[in-house]
């Protein structure tokens, strides 16, 4: 039962982070942005996770898991709720500023969730377990694309030469029928993260208060935590991984909708972006059965080759061949996330939510390199800009082989 109210959240916040990738471009046609400009809208998202990832652990520490978790749906919420001025009034800045409110709920529920879900069972497990959670995220990010394509990207945004040509009353017109594009969905939202939050309060949910701050009598800091060689890896591995799937789909509709990649409508390549997440959740169902057999380590690093070769393949092609390589990554990403993660708080005892707080932190390079990527798409395009994910799934394989091992120390 305590799964199954687990899975519900994971769900939330997987749709929750998707919509951003429909968000960008919708933002980029509305407000003109170039592509630097619009990745602020990931920049300000998974920023959210590098600032509030320290204060979230120490949340968790004085609530417990079950208090965090209902903390962390209420705050986003709340940011939930701030897309209605920020659309209202037509502002770039309020929209950073609710998705920046929404992502530290986020922060403070992958603090208290991904570890939570790890602990409720034997450790050997953890993988798998954490595995089969994630794969409901990557049914909310599934079903994003499709929710926000038909209920955002299905407005047509006209240039600034066509809007020029409307009058004062018709411009008004426009906004306003610009920003409730943007209002109903979140709004709904906010709704559907208030109820989960009172539902998740009303549970019991086992403590565990051995794996947190509270089982911790030595009073250890970060810093020692940080001496475990595979907490460190983790924490780069958890860096580059969020950076590398993040900048995938948030430049995917741009992507498929070039005249020699996809030449398809924005709407039509946001369907394209569900078939991406779509792999990850298929991928993690399959990964947690072939991690009850095979070692998580090997198949991380098996999967993080094939990855690097389909960015590869992505980059050196046009047309279909690259269409259906860069989707087939999500199906490649899927056993990533839990697996570096399970990883990377294996063997820490009453040390676990310190380094649970560190491994979310490290989500922020969903913020850096889009942003990167971004920089490079404007100067070199952005088939070529995929040289970065290429290196971020380079280090994976690294993380698999070698760096996951984990070594006594001093």
């Amino acid at each position: 039962m305590a799964m199954g109210v687990l899975t519900t959240i994971f769900f939330m916040w997987g749709f929750l982070t998707c919509l951003n990738d429909i968000l960008i471009p919708h933002l980029k046609s509305i407000f003109q942005l170039g592509y630097a400009q619009v990745m602020l809208v990931q920049f300000t998202f998974f920023g959210a996770y590098f600032l509030m990832a320290l204060p979230a652990g120490r949340l968790i520490a004085s609530l417990g898991y079950k208090k965090g978790i209902v903390a962390g749906l209420a705050i986003a919420g709340v940011g939930a709720l701030g897309f209605w001025p920020a659309a209202g009034f037509h502002l770039y800045p309020a929209f950073l500023g609710a998705l920046f409110v929404l992502a530290t709920g986020i922060t403070v529920l992958q603090v208290a969730a991904n570890p939570y879900v790890a602990l409720l069972g034997p450790e050997r497990t953890s993988s798998s377990r954490l595995t089969l959670a994630q794969a409901l995220n990557s049914f909310g990010t599934f079903l994003a694309p499709w929710f926000g394509g038909l209920l955002i990207l299905s407005n047509v945004v006209k240039t600034p030469d066509e809007l020029a040509k409307l009058g004062p009353v018709q411009q008004l017109v426009y906004q306003t029928q610009q920003a409730q594009a943007v209002q109903g969905p979140y709004i709904g939202l906010a709704v559907v993260l208030f109820l989960l939050a009172i539902f998740v309060w009303l549970f019991r949910l086992p403590a565990l208060t051995e794996a947190t701050d509270k089982g911790d009598h030595e009073r250890h800091g970060f810093a020692e935590v940080l001496r475990h060689p595979h907490v460190l890896f983790g924490v780069l591995g958890i860096f580059f991984y969020v950076g590398a799937e993040v900048s995938i789909g948030s430049f995917m509709v741009n992507y498929l909708s070039m005249p020699d990649i996809g030449h398809m409508s924005e709407q039509q390549a946001a369907h394209y972006v569900s078939f991406y997440w779509l792999g990850a959740m298929i991928g993690r169902f399959i990964g947690s059965a072939l991690m009850a057999k095979i070692s998580p380590r090997v198949l991380l690093a098996i999967f993080a080759a094939i990855n690097a070769l389909l960015v590869l393949t992505t980059m050196l092609s046009s047309g279909e061949v690259a269409v259906v390589s860069i989707i087939a990554i999500g199906l490649f990403n899927s056993i990533m996330f839990p697996t570096i993660f399970a990883l990377g708080i294996e063997h820490l005892g009453p040390l676990t939510s310190k380094a649970s707080s560190l491994l979310i932190m490290a989500i922020v390079g969903g913020a850096l390199i889009p942003y990167v990527q971004g920089v490079f798409a404007d100067h070199i395009g952005l088939q070529h800009a995929f040289f970065l994910p290429l290196l971020c799934y380079l280090y994976i394989v690294f993380y698999g082989v070698r760096g996951s091992k984990v070594r006594v120390t001093e």
